[in-house]
């Protein structure tokens, strides 16, 4: 049986994760910036929190951590290299890490580069990555703590799954992402195909994401680039622009 993923917005552009396997009875939450919504969500849905994924330490990431882990006794699972930055963590993964929500398996893929120790959860055979703000629609994190080499060298990781890959990132930048990305190849014609679709979507005030590696292969710069060195000009210029 297929995980339900729930779609959660908060703050002014992230989305929260939440993720249920329904045979199971069991639920994980991923990235939550703020308690509140993803508290609601679960009420709606008579649903019980079981674990907290954080990608990263960043707090519009784990911001309602603590209260969700004090309503609901869920346990926070987080990056081994931000543990100490991730107050109330319970259990700290890394790269050669599983974990399970119910029944169905995530790989843990270090993915360092928006922060030094940035992890992504990968359920290979439901074919969804949660990509935190490593890889966006159309678009790549800001090098905060790591360097476009180690970017550079998660596109290439990235670029290896199926195509037909479910990506939940955690911001609604796509159509930013997709105006910066015409400026590198104003002549893709899937990239132009693809920008018509997001406008239309904004406009009708609908969210853009989840994507996918085949769509993020075809339109995206970051994940296109072909060398670290190009990577790091296009996240230069995507910072000024």
């Amino acid at each position: 049986m297929a995980l339900e993923i729930v779609r959660i917005p908060a703050l002014s552009d992230n989305y929260i994760w939440l993720i249920h396997d329904k045979r199971a009875d069991k639920t994980a939450v991923v990235d939550p910036g703020e308690a509140a919504p993803v508290l609601a969500e679960l009420k709606r849905r008579s649903w019980k929190l079981n674990a907290i994924l954080n990608t990263h330490w960043h707090p519009d990431h784990t911001g309602g951590n603590a209260a969700l882990k004090a309503e609901t006794g869920a346990v926070i699972i987080a990056p081994s290299g931000e543990g100490t930055r991730i107050p109330g963590a319970d259990w700290l993964a890394g790269g050669n890490n599983k974990i399970k929500v119910g029944q169905h398996v995530a790989h843990i893929l270090e993915v360092p580069g928006h922060t030094a120790g940035h992890i992504a959860y990968h359920f290979a055979d439901d074919q969804m990555l949660f990509v935190g703000d490593t890889l966006f629609a159309m678009g790549c994190g800001r090098l905060f703590e790591g360097t476009a080499e180690q970017m550079f060298g998660n596109m290439q990781l990235f670029a290896k799954l199926p195509p037909e890959t479910q990506v939940y990132c955690a911001h609604e930048y796509t159509q930013a992402n997709g105006r910066f990305a015409l400026t590198i190849e104003p002549d893709n014609e899937a990239l132009q195909a693809r920008m018509a679709e997001v406008d239309a979507l904004r406009e009708a005030g609908e969210p853009t994401v989840p994507t996918t590696i085949g769509a993020e292969l075809a339109t995206n710069p970051f994940l296109r680039a072909e060398s670290a060195e190009q990577l790091a000009e296009r996240r230069a210029a995507k910072d000024a622009f």
